[in-house]
């Protein structure tokens, strides 16, 4: 879920809000306890009974004149695109559903669950999506779960630490910590900073890897068909040292199409694949390189509560040079929304060679996702 704070641009918390205060003598939407008493068949029918006397018609906010509580500078805008558009249907459900707490929130914001059956809230939230009138903004039902490996097409606001531990041959601990900004609703800029410690010789040695810097657009998505395909041009500069196996030593230039599917039952698909082009290959060779994963997304509480996703990805990487193998691997793992906003995340999983085994050491994998566009860190935790 990508809810921002109480009152950001997740229109969603300020309707839960007026729910609450549409008791006042001002506002001129039916309370809450009366809603479940009126005949509504439409989302327009719920909005204007419920919401419009903080909202207003269109959705942008009633005048200030007319509510009794102070609003503050981030009251929620409906036609919002680039709030409204990221999150998932189901994510506003269960704020509607759950109320305030139930999602991280607060508790001014209750439960409907009495109040509006599922089928209602279903068209609720078709009507507050409307309110977004620009055209071409990626839904966050197109927001596949992030693999360990595999890029994913959805433009992003996070930060991702990831961590590869490896015992066998030469151990290590490699970390990559990266930043990842929404520009605008089809292009995000990323930055990537590797750091590292190694065992050489029975002492642990460490530093920082090769930064990198890349920009990722949408090409096409279609809610429809479940479908997005997103492009991405990035540099990797020589700022890690290659003699300690922490860099390449030249500057690197990365290409790659990333692909998502939504399938049957939750499940869904993403492919990346790209080439790398080194600035000198007798330094490092050109390469390509192939990455799928595979997975579906279990919730609980009907679909509102906790997701738990399991995948695989398959691995494939080889050296466009004569005679080079193409080295395949195996990576089984599973993600889990942490905090009860669902903007902390978790995945872990172990990554095995599949063939060309020798050198290549089995390593256990696992990353921390945090989505700062709905929050803080210690925010929606309870």
């Amino acid at each position: 879920m990508r809810f921002r704070t109480l009152w950001h641009a997740s229109g969603l918390v300020g309707l839960l809000a007026s729910f609450a205060l549409a008791q006042a003598p001002s506002a001129v939407s039916a309370s809450p306890s009366k809603i479940r008493n009126l005949k509504l068949d439409t989302g327009k029918e719920i909005f204007e009974a419920a919401c419009i006397g903080c909202h207003g018609s269109n959705g942008k906010g009633a005048l200030p004149s007319s509510t009794v509580f102070e609003r503050p500078s981030t009251f929620p805008d409906f036609s919002d695109c680039n709030g409204s558009m990221r999150e998932r249907e189901n994510d506003y459900k269960a704020t509607i559903y759950y109320g305030g707490h139930g999602r991280g929130f607060s508790e001014i914001m209750p439960s409907f669950s009495d109040a509006l059956s599922l089928e209602q809230i279903d068209k609720l939230v078709q009507y507050l999506r409307a309110f977004c009138t620009e055209p071409g903004w990626p839904k966050g039902e197109l927001n596949f779960p992030r693999a360990l490996a595999t890029e994913k097409a959805f433009p992003e606001d996070e930060a991702i630490l990831t961590t590869a531990i490896t015992t066998k041959y030469a151990p290590s601990i490699s970390n990559d910590l990266a930043y990842e900004r929404r520009l605008n609703k089809r292009t995000q800029l990323e930055i990537g900073i590797p750091f590292s410690a190694a065992k050489d010789s029975g002492n642990w040695y460490g530093g920082i890897g090769d930064i990198r810097v890349g920009l990722k657009r949408v090409l096409l998505q279609n809610l429809h068909t479940g479908t997005i395909l997103a492009a991405q041009g990035e540099v990797a500069l020589p700022t890690g040292n290659r003699n300690r196996g922490f860099g390449t030593g030249v500057t690197l230039f990365e290409t790659f199409g990333a692909l998502g599917q939504a399938l049957p039952g939750n499940s869904f698909v993403q492919v990346q694949g790209g080439m790398e082009f080194p600035t000198s290959t007798r330094t490092l060779p050109r390469a390509t390189f192939l990455r799928t994963a595979v997975g579906k997304s279990i919730q609980a509480d009907k679909g509102l509560g906790r997701m738990w996703s399991p995948m695989v990805e398959f691995l494939a990487d080889r050296d466009l040079v004569t005679g080079a193998k193409t080295n395949w691997d195996i990576l089984p793992q599973f993600q889990v929304t942490l905090s009860k906003r669902q903007h902390i995340r978790a995945d872990i999983g172990v990554r095995m060679p599949a063939n060309n085994t020798a050198g290549r050491s089995p390593a256990v994998v696992f990353y921390v996702l945090w989505d700062w566009f709905d929050g803080g860190i210690r925010e929606g935790w309870k």
